[in-house]
């Protein structure tokens, strides 16, 4: 076994590894569970990249494009975060649900 084989079987495995994540992110069940998925392809995806690059002997420009795109990625899952919790906060306020009473009665800010 050559060594371009063995990168050509850790690729095909990586794809394989990224199965389970497609099968999360289509199913969900929670938009949260979706983003851990978005991000988990991401990082195989740029591990993929540098393997790729192994392949075709051309490691230093694949190594720039994956870490151009792993910090896509993790901007974006920040990004996507940051609205997941703004959403969450204001469907909160909308619904009446601010903050609990604490064990005296007086709300926290009261205190």
């Amino acid at each position: 076994m050559t060594f371009e084989q063995f990168a050509i079987g850790v690729g095909i495995t990586l794809l394989l590894f990224i199965l389970p994540a497609m099968w999360r992110l289509t199913v969900g069940p929670t938009a949260l569970d979706r983003i851990v998925a978005v991000n988990v392809i991401g990082t195989k995806t740029a591990v993929l990249l540098v393997v790729i690059g192994v392949i075709f002997g051309r490691v230093e420009m694949f190594v720039d494009f994956a870490l151009a795109y792993a910090l896509l990625n993790f901007t974006g899952s920040l990004a996507a975060a940051r609205y997941l919790h703004k959403t969450k906060a204001s469907a909160r306020l909308l619904s009446g649900g601010g903050e609990k009473p604490s064990a005296t009665g007086a709300s926290a800010s009261e205190s």
